[in-house]
């Protein structure tokens, strides 16, 4: 892999016409992403980041706080609203495209790689249409891939000043999600295994890069060393959860990457990662090693976890741009080697079918959420499994006003996110316990809760927890709600009246109250339990 010799060249006609149509496909796509994130209300997880966006923490239990800044600047433009709130989903992935598109110019000069990896991303479900939903990994992409791009600028350039850019952008990743340090391995393989290590690692430029990483990371540490270092601890059970060996689980990570990357895609992305790795790793060419470590280490790791835990369906999706930008650059650089033409011509196949197939089913699956009238998929389909909220908000609302009651109370944070978006501000609504959650959290609303009466939203059987135990409050039953999405239960909520007590916002931390449920465990189960069910 070499870096294209001349990139002010302008295209031709039949190039500018190529680059007309991928506009106009990547113009039709935002439109339909604009669409999903307007029509589709806000799962759960997106809700309790939207709630962070209210809040003015350093950071937060479970991430970093760049997606709350993300949504904070959607919601400025457009309200609390769905579109509000994932319009940053909708930026972030023009973004990426822009810079997986000048790295691909840059390294081959070839405007057919240019399209391909800009129409690749709209041809894999998770980008496609899921970035129109807000997940620390939409915010953390667009700055881990403009990570890869000044790398290869320092390629282009020898400017070791394109270090300093790294590192910022290093930091503004972690500063999004904190898995961005699983492309740590690559950029140490980019500095150490070309020929050219001794220059810099006698050069002052990429220690300092990574100072400037850590010092843009630093609210995330000021905020843990305030807190019993908290985030790292709550991260911590993931990289250490072990459960044993599960076929089960391997399959969900398989089935998942081929579903959220593509079932074409995916092979064909892998391909090219593999052959940029053999190529780079051979001739020590450093955006090879760099592309093809940053995705295959992440991957392997993922896999080996997968044989033990559920992997998160997010959790690998910071690293396939990179796999794409690879796969672009391959299937020229194949070209240039000398290949078959059978080779050629069936690689090229395969990639348009990756296209055209995944471009297809993104919009297959855009009309089965926005206009078809049916479940296919049951209580496993993953938008209607958190769907149907209005419902519980709806007998809430009803609850408060046939009892007189001033606040909502929940015991799950989905449930608290969910009643927290809905009732936007109208009612108070706290969480009265994980409250080790709500680290640094305002003031909720305590002079309308103190003294007054409140209703108790939970899903069953949460209203049978042990930790009703510890709340002296006395309770009385109000009736069932189910929440449903096209005709299928998905769960069965309590409401109760709340009497004679007021939620303590900063229990101790030995407390129950305080404790977090583990997260790579408890809601995995639940899972398992529903499918089962």
């Amino acid at each position: 892999m070499t870096i294209a010799p001349d990139i002010s060249v302008k295209p031709d006609g039949a190039e500018r016409r190529l680059i007309l149509f991928a506009v106009a496909i990547i113009a039709a796509m935002t439109l339909l992403r604009i669409v999903y994130a307007s029509a589709i209300e806000l799962r759960t997880d997106e809700a309790y980041y939207w709630t962070w966006s209210k809040e003015g923490a350093l950071s937060f239990l479970d991430h970093p706080p760049g997606i709350a800044w993300l949504i904070r600047f959607g919601t400025a433009i457009f309200g609390d609203t769905t579109l509000g709130v994932r319009f940053g989903g909708i930026v972030s992935m023009l973004v990426t495209q822009c810079l997986l598109a000048d790295i691909v110019r840059r390294l081959t000069h070839d405007v057919r790689a240019v399209v391909f990896v800009v129409l690749m991303p709209e041809a894999a479900l998770y980008y496609g249409l899921l970035m129109a939903k807000v997940a620390p990994d939409v915010a953390m992409i667009p700055f881990a891939v403009a990570m890869m791009w000044s790398l290869v600028r320092v390629v282009q350039s020898g400017d070791e000043r394109w270090w300093l850019a790294a590192g910022l952008l290093a930091g503004l990743s972690m500063l999004s999600k904190f898995t961005a340090i699983m492309f740590a391995p690559a950029v140490a393989a980019f500095l150490l295994v070309p020929d050219w290590r001794w220059r810099w690692l006698r050069n002052p430029y990429p220690y300092l890069a990574v100072l400037v990483a850590i010092a843009v990371f630093s609210p995330v540490l000021v905020w843990n060393a305030q807190h019993d270092w908290a985030s790292f601890r709550f991260q911590g059970v993931r990289a250490t959860a072990n459960y044993g060996i599960s076929l089960r689980t391997i399959g969900d990570f398989i089935g998942l990457q081929f579903g959220l990357v593509g079932f074409v895609m995916l092979p064909v992305v892998l391909t090219g990662l593999v052959l940029t790795a053999w190529r780079g790793y051979r001739t020590r060419e450093p955006v090879g090693i760099l592309l093809s470590t940053a995705v295959l280490v992440p991957f392997a790791y993922f896999l080996f976890k997968s044989t033990t835990l559920r992997v998160g369906d997010t959790w690998p999706m910071f690293m396939w741009p990179v796999g794409f930008a690879a796969a672009a650059v391959n299937l020229a650089t194949m070209a240039k080697e000398g290949w078959s033409a059978r080779m050629l011509r069936s690689s090229l196949f395969w990639a348009k079918t990756a296209v055209v197939s995944g471009i297809a089913f993104v919009v297959i699956v855009f009309l089965y959420y926005v206009a078809a009238p049916w479940n296919l998929l049951g209580k496993i389909d993953p938008i209607g499994a958190e769907a149907g909220y209005e419902q519980v908000a709806a007998r809430a609302q009803a609850a408060l006003d046939e009892t007189g009651a001033t606040w909502i109370a929940t015991t799950d944070y989905r449930t608290y996110a969910m009643m927290r978006w809905l009732f936007r501000g109208r009612v108070p609504v706290i969480e009265i316990n994980e409250r080790g959650r709500f680290q640094d959290f305002r003031d909720p609303g305590l002079d309308r809760i103190k003294g007054h009466a409140g209703i108790y939203v939970g899903r069953e059987p949460d209203d049978r927890a042990s930790l009703w135990e510890n709340i002296p409050a006395k309770r009385e039953p109000l009736g069932r709600v189910e929440r449903r999405w096209r005709g299928v239960l998905a769960d069965t909520y309590v409401i109760e009246r709340l009497t004679g007590w007021t939620p303590e916002l900063s229990p101790p931390k030995d407390s129950p109250l305080f404790q977090w449920r583990v997260l790579a465990g408890e809601f995995e189960k639940r899972v398992c339990a529903t499918r089962v069910g």
